[in-house]
């Protein structure tokens, strides 16, 4: 009989130790993005060539996005709905595009995210082409 106190004592300090712990991934997947997002885009390719300009970002109801461009493609624009993980975001941008320009600096496609107070971090890494980061601070 006492070892079966003892054991459902352990399964429930161990169940609340689980249930009480806090992962800051969890809390990002729950943070809603909606609001106007002012930063920088930047690109380091492979070759070392690295090109970077001011962006902004808007996250809207309904999961949707609107990135801008600029004329020379950094980064290049991209609008769509998204789909946001514990860790990741995914964007399904919806424009046509021409195929003058690389295609990743299109904001579509899977990025890791960190939300720190009201700073938003995007990047990918393509192993072919270089890393690709939007530095974002939400507006109030």
């Amino acid at each position: 009989m006492r070892n079966g106190i003892y054991k459902t004592l352990l399964i429930s300090i161990f169940f609340l130790a689980f249930i009480s712990c806090s992962n800051d991934d969890d809390s990002n997947h729950k943070q809603s993005l909606n609001g106007n997002y002012n930063g920088t885009f930047t690109v380091e390719y492979l070759n070392g060539d690295t090109f970077s300009n001011s962006v902004t970002v808007r996250f809207s109801e309904g999961n949707n996005y609107q990135s801008s461009g600029n004329k020379d493609y950094f980064p290049a624009g991209g609008s769509g709905t998204y789909k946001k993980s514990n860790s990741t975001i995914e964007f399904f941008d919806i424009n046509f595009w021409t195929t003058n320009f690389d295609w990743h600096l299109i904001l579509g496609g899977e990025y890791e995210y960190s939300i720190k107070g009201n700073e938003l971090i995007l990047s990918k890494s393509k192993s072919d082409f270089g890393i690709y980061k939007y530095e974002l601070t939400k507006g109030k």
